[in-house]
């Protein structure tokens, strides 16, 4: 069924032009990856609906609370046993692909993550299930790119689109989706990336939509316009927003260095399991991604969080809830660092939704109950949410949209951007980096705010291949080989077989010694004469691995091949030509 598929799209491709197949490629990879969400949180909320269904006291949640161990134990049997201990977690991890592997991610990728993470968020794991999302949406787009041979750019784009995917349909918001793979994946990109990215977001939004309908996926309706007379308290939520968020980015950190140290793998699971069933006795909202207290939250019935808690019974006045819950703002973090640290696959995406809300419903409720002002809980649930997750990640316009998306208009579009704004501001003057900028940096060993390689990257190395070098055939003599030599206008020259496999080079600096001896004009074969290229270049490379090759060979021409067969050369000086082109540009 694959080949046959397969078959049908290399057809496809040769009837429709380059940006209609493009364009034709971006829809099949959303949608593709809009299924890899579906599937995976039709599964999470799943298991959710039984917690809900069967735990309606602390007894009852008891048993559910030693869930999350049983996840952690099966995640790590999987990669151990299936992956061979090899995973890598984070968009961090696809960013690097991006700059450092030409956009090229193991297949396995398309459906590991899907794997490892419904066992973990699905058991209760204490993580959201986005970043998953993202790793499988750009494992799809990159490999749909590979397969068909589309360029380094083109591959980039199409990894984005599946991530763009994979964040529309989980939240059915393929405006954040895009904005999203544009501020976290790709941190500088042109026009013409737009329309594929778009498209994607929208094919995976439509087919969420679809399938799973309004009950599953987060949603609100908002219930008080924006009063301008509660900027101020806006503000302070910004401000606050931004004070969390540098210390979920530290305490997340902290931990997750603290478990990885433990050398044994299952000393370290067992630890994470247990820290996860006693926070998890004291705070059930802990369980899974989180959401559906969200909104219970939204929907202002807080009371309905603290049924299942074991500290139910010394629940007695207001006082005490809000402490519950200004309590869970700090042990989201925990938990979430502890799930992933202790060898759970899932990222922050959602536990900094979770944060934010918690955070502005608990500062909504103190100034209402305090009397310095009436203001809307639920407006300020939300645009909390915004402001955490701006916070964290860096990316104010997604968050911004995100919640515009989800609450179904714009009415709160002010105090959004004034949230995410202050809040983006304060984490970004106490932390110059976000959390994956740091892994990111730390795993290209450079500065990622450096953008000289990016814009490399840019450049589309197809259109940097010459081909107006003369082909000889390694069987042909030294003769043979001058008659080529005097009708070109180069001065190396590709030795090429039968089957256009490039097996060698002429230098004619190497044979001018030689070429006018006619002793060896008819006996000297030109596979006598080749030597071996200092280095070779494939068509799907990224620009900024080429450069390196130039570095490291001296070279000013380097010859590129496609499945070994000769392509034609790129030269340094129309690299660098169009790199400075790129830049002029850029400013």
């Amino acid at each position: 069924m694959y080949k046959g598929f397969k078959r049908v799209v290399f057809k496809l491709k040769d009837k429709l032009s380059p940006r209609q197949f493009f364009i034709a490629s971006s829809i099949v990879v959303g949608l593709s990856s809009g299924l890899a969400a579906v599937v995976l949180k039709s599964f999470v909320h799943y298991i959710g609906s039984l917690v809900s269904m069967y735990a309606l006291t602390y007894e009852e949640f008891f048993f559910f609370a030693l869930c999350p161990l049983i996840g952690l134990i099966l995640t790590v049997i999987f990669i151990k046993v299936v992956l061979k201990g090899h995973f890598a977690k984070g968009s961090a991890e696809v960013v690097f692909a991006i700059v450092k592997r030409s956009s090229l991610l193991p297949l396995k990728n398309m459906y590991t993550h899907m794997v490892t993470s419904a066992l973990t968020v699905g058991f209760g794991g204490s993580t959201g299930l986005e970043s998953p999302m993202v790793s499988t949406g750009s494992a799809i787009g990159a490999n749909f790119g590979n397969t068909y041979r589309l360029s380094y750019k083109e591959r980039t784009i199409l990894l984005a689109c599946g991530a763009a995917a994979g964040i529309a349909a989980a939240f059915n918001a393929p405006i954040a989706g895009v904005l999203f793979a544009i501020e976290v994946l790709l941190t500088d990109v042109g026009a013409s990336a737009f329309i594929p990215l778009i498209v994607a977001a929208a094919s995976g939004a439509l087919l969420s939509k679809i399938i799973l309908g309004d009950g599953i996926l987060l949603s609100f309706s908002l219930q008080q316009p924006f009063d301008y007379r509660n900027v101020l308290f806006y503000v302070v939520v910004g401000v606050l927003a931004g004070l969390v968020s540098v210390l979920y980015a530290r305490v997340f950190t902290w931990i997750e260095e603290r478990m990885k140290a433990v050398d044994q793998t299952w000393l370290r699971v067992a630890a994470g399991g247990i820290l996860l069933f006693g926070l998890m006795i004291l705070f059930p909202p802990l369980f899974g991604e989180g959401y559906e207290t969200i909104k219970s939250l939204a929907a202002l019935n807080p009371e309905e969080l603290i049924k299942t808690s074991i500290l139910y019974e010394f629940m007695g006045n207001e006082t005490h809830l809000l402490m519950f819950l200004g309590a869970l703002i700090f042990m989201k973090i925990i938990a979430a660092a502890v799930t992933i640290g202790s060898g759970g696959n899932g990222g922050s995406f959602g536990p900094s939704l979770f944060v934010g809300a918690y955070l502005g419903f608990v500062f909504a409720r103190l100034v209402n109950i305090s009397g310095l002002g009436r203001i809307p809980e639920t407006n300020f649930t939300l645009v909390a949410m915004a402001g955490v997750l701006s916070g964290v990640f860096y990316a104010p316009l997604t968050s911004i949209f995100l919640i515009a998306e989800i609450t179904g208009g714009y009415g709160l579009m002010i105090p959004l951007m004034i949230v995410a704004a202050l809040s983006t501001l304060v984490s970004h003057y106490l932390e110059p980096l976000s959390m994956e900028g740091k892994k990111l940096a730390a795993k290209l060993n450079s500065p990622v705010d450096n953008k000289d390689s990016f814009l490399l990257n840019k450049l589309d190395l197809t259109e940097l291949i010459e081909k107006n070098f003369s082909r000889i055939n390694p069987d042909a003599t030294l003769k043979d080989l001058i008659n080529v030599i005097a009708i070109s206008t180069r001065n190396i020259f590709p030795v090429v077989n039968d089957q256009d496999e490039l097996l060698g080079l002429i230098y004619m600096d190497n044979i001018r010694n030689i070429m006018f001896n006619t002793e060896h004009q008819e006996k000297m074969l030109v596979r006598e004469l080749m030597t071996t290229p200092a280095a070779v270049i494939q068509c799907t490379e990224n620009v900024h691995n080429v450069l390196l090759k130039f570095e490291e060979t001296n070279q000013w021409n380097l010859p590129v091949v496609d499945g070994g067969k000769y392509v034609g050369f790129v030269s340094k000086s129309s690299l660098l030509t169009k790199y400075r082109a790129e830049l002029v540009r850029s400013v």
